[in-house]
């Protein structure tokens, strides 16, 4: 079973592509016998892709850190929770029990999970595939500041290829399915 790690916005985003992709998201690791690891909470894109997942019968790990314990995560039945002390250890946890890294549209708090564990494996940490999900164009403007980096010399041309950018759910599916047969 090949347990995926979906980084997401807290917030729902100002298109309807955003939430169907999550949901869609959430079927698909349904569909195929996959385990979502997540961040537990229940708001935004995170709850749209968790509803959709378990809605299907998908096998849950939810991942919290105490102080949203409140604030964003419901309990579900089926769903295994681990509560962290702080957001790092949560995004150590949700890595080390995935096997691959999908990220949906979100915020400053996906961000710094994609480039987490991008770093992670431009020094040779991981060799986990990453996958930017370019939903409705939302990644253009981050793959563009990646080339400039590029360009300007602060990275290898080696970094594009730590990644893949794909444009929807069923590319990303297709990915999936042709990484680990």
């Amino acid at each position: 079973m090949i347990s995926l790690c979906v980084f997401c916005g807290a917030r729902i985003g100002a298109k309807p592509g955003y939430s169907s992709a999550a949901a869609e998201l959430g079927r698909t690791i349904a569909r195929n016998g996959w385990r979502l690891v997540y961040g537990a909470g229940d708001v935004g894109m995170m709850g749209e892709v968790a509803r959709a997942a378990a809605d299907a019968g998908a096998a849950r790990l939810g991942v919290i850190p105490v102080h949203l314990l409140g604030q964003e995560a419901k309990e579900r039945s089926g769903e295994t929770m681990v509560v962290t002390e702080n957001m790092h250890e949560r995004k150590k946890v949700m890595f080390m029990n995935s096997d691959a890294i999908a990220v949906l549209p979100g915020g400053a708090g996906s961000l710094d999970e994609f480039f987490e564990v991008l770093t992670w494996a431009q020094i040779g940490l991981h060799r986990k595939p990453i996958f930017l999900i370019d939903v409705d164009g939302y990644w253009q403007p981050l793959l563009a500041l990646i080339d400039h980096v590029i360009a300007e010399g602060f990275a290898d041309a080696s970094l594009r290829g730590q990644f893949k950018s794909v444009p929807d759910i069923p590319m990303l599916e297709r990915a999936l399915l042709s990484d680990f047969g």
